[in-house]
């Protein structure tokens, strides 16, 4: 059954290595971020750079090594040594594998042990494996069943060194902030919760707890440094996030719970929902709240997560947040990346009652566990983004090399933005930008960047609030394309109104903008088409667009010179 289990896994993610880059890929904080982060960090000369340094292709040098996280994350080194796609392939092997043996080893140890219950050990640990979760995220959530049984092994007294290894080894493939701070609060409250009950410490628990914590604060020390030390005010400062009325934050409760968050997509609603609602009323029906006190923990720990991400924006919060500004500047909402894995243990756990039920229940549990498992096929991400472009359309290589030589200047000697796209187009292709998605850069350039879009977002209040409310995508909006910047070859979408500053454009060193679409009036924006680039190998049709010269001499803003007009 293992060995089925296995082999389907390798298929789920066979067409990563067989397409390469003809394979469709996420593109939501995957092909428009953290792909190219991580070819730009690795070509940046500063990947193992002090905690001062700075990336110089990205924001004119504005940009915080920092920002890219640690160099001593095992996926890092995947792309430092491997081509795009083939790290991108063994990540989401990695991950997902460890998934499934966490997963596994946790339902068959501590969960679910009786033999007959083998089944769906099996079946809900590949389910488990088979999420479209982040892929940036590694093992940040499908690690947590990992991490909870080696916790949970320490906890009942056992002393093997295994349990240490994997405590020591996921925090090299995880993050503290996109998962793991919010599992080990988790742990720490578990640990002083049966501390006051059964008024006895578990020193061997709370170490392996403080342990993890200590390996996460190392191995993330630019974050630390970051949060503790550095003064300078950055992007996240403005990070407003309490704005929703109590019945909005309602109706997110219930659709967080219903439908989940594409950050930590689970694909519960059809199958596991239903079940485990059953298995509830089955828990009620026959009376087994002492039996089955798991069970109803992790059934309520499932709504109430969903609530706290969904009242996390309620705007009640506002007074702390404004005294606090910690609140604001991290995510407490993410507290509901634990329900990955309280989903799946509550789905084990709900398939458990149902064959404890007998009769045709008994008969449809293996079954229902297996349909999830073919549900789970249908969200392979060559499935999900078929109709997005491919790896190669969409970072163009071939295309952007001919804008490279058709402008003819050493690349750092230039600074480019995009229109209608993403940056993370040019900076996969080498061409320093003053457009950036980072959550994490000075405000003195969110303020500076601002001038060049300040008239669109005047025009247009969903991309002033989103820019200036967050900003973390530091992009040419404009009002007639508002938050789309995917405009592909086929679009006859076209920019009339357009109002940009283009003369801060030019004191920042910009010379160029990339533009998915044509711009009717160039000229009243001092700018002069210069070629339009197609290829059939690419999912754009970019028009060059340059800033028309003036005598004076540009004045490039960078983080050396400090200079502004």
């Amino acid at each position: 059954m293992i060995l089925f289990a296995l082999i389907v896994l390798s298929l789920f993610v066979s067409p990563l290595f067989i397409l390469g880059e003809n394979a469709h890929l996420r593109v939501h904080d995957n092909l428009d971020s953290n792909l190219a982060w991580y070819k730009v960090l690795t070509e940046s000369g500063v990947m193992t750079g002090s905690v001062d340094a700075r990336v110089p292709q990205i924001i004119n040098g504005y940009l915080q090594r920092n920002a890219y996280g640690t160099e001593f994350s095992l996926i890092v080194w995947l792309y430092a040594f491997f081509p795009t796609m083939t790290a991108y392939a063994l990540s989401q092997t990695i991950a997902r594998f460890a998934a499934f043996l966490g997963m596994y080893l946790l339902l068959r140890k501590h969960i679910i042990p009786r033999p007959e219950s083998a089944i769906f050990c099996v079946t809900v640990s590949l389910a488990f494996a088979m999420t479209p979760f982040w892929p940036s995220g590694m093992l940040s959530t499908l690690g947590m069943p990992l991490a909870l049984w080696a916790f949970l092994n320490i906890r009942n007294g056992e002393k093997s060194w295994i349990n240490w290894l994997v405590l020591t080894l996921l925090p090299l493939y995880a993050s503290i902030v996109l998962g793991f701070f919010f599992f080990l609060s988790a742990m720490g409250l578990f640990w002083l919760v049966e501390a006051a009950r059964n008024k006895s410490w578990n020193i061997r628990f709370l170490l392996a707890i403080c342990y993890m914590t200590f390996v996460f604060l190392l191995v993330e020390y630019r974050l630390v440094y970051s949060f503790l030390f550095d003064e300078e005010p950055n992007s996240r400062d403005e990070y407003f996030h309490a704005r929703l009325s109590f019945w909005h934050c309602v109706r997110l409760t219930f659709k967080n719970y219903i439908i989940g968050h594409h950050h930590v997509a689970t694909m519960h609603t059809i199958v596991i929902l239903p079940v485990t609602l059953l298995a509830f009323y089955l828990v009620i029906k026959n009376k087994l709240w002492k039996q089955e006190r798991v069970f109803l923990f992790l059934f309520c720990l499932n709504f109430v997560l969903s609530a706290w991400y969904a009242f996390w924006f309620y705007k009640g919060w506002l007074p702390l947040t404004e005294r606090f500004h910690f609140l604001d500047t991290f995510n407490f909402a993410r507290y509901h990346f634990l329900r990955p894995l309280v989903i799946y243990v509550l789905f084990a756990l709900s398939l458990k009652l149902l064959w404890n039920a007998g009769g045709g229940w008994k008969r449809a549990a293996p079954r229902l566990a297996i349909v999830q498992v073919v549900f789970m096929l249908f969200f392979n991400e060559e499935v999900l983004f078929q109709f997005r472009p491919t790896v190669k359309e969409f970072f163009a290589e071939e295309q952007f090399t001919e804008i490279k030589e058709y402008i003819g200047r050493p690349q750092e000697e230039y600074r480019v933005a995009s229109i209608g796209l993403h940056p993370a187009i040019a900076q996969y292709n080498g061409f320093y930008t003053l457009d950036t998605y980072n959550n994490f850069y000075p405000l003195e350039y969110k303020y500076q960047f601002r001038k060049i879009i300040a008239k669109e977002l005047e025009k247009n209040a969903a991309i002033r609030t989103y820019f200036d409310e967050w900003g973390g995508r530091c992009y040419i909006f404009t009002d007639e394309l508002g938050k789309n910047y995917l405009y592909e070859k086929d679009s006859t979408k076209t920019l009339k109104n357009l109002e940009l500053n283009t003369e801060v454009f030019k004191q920042m060193g910009g010379t160029h903008f990339f533009s998915a679409v044509p711009i009717e009036n160039a000229e009243e924006n001092r700018l002069s088409l210069e070629k339009v680039f197609d290829s059939d190998q690419s999912a754009w049709r970019v028009f060059l667009y340059e800033v028309i010269k003036r005598t004076t001499t540009p004045l490039i803003i960078s983080w050396e010179l400090r200079a502004y007009p």
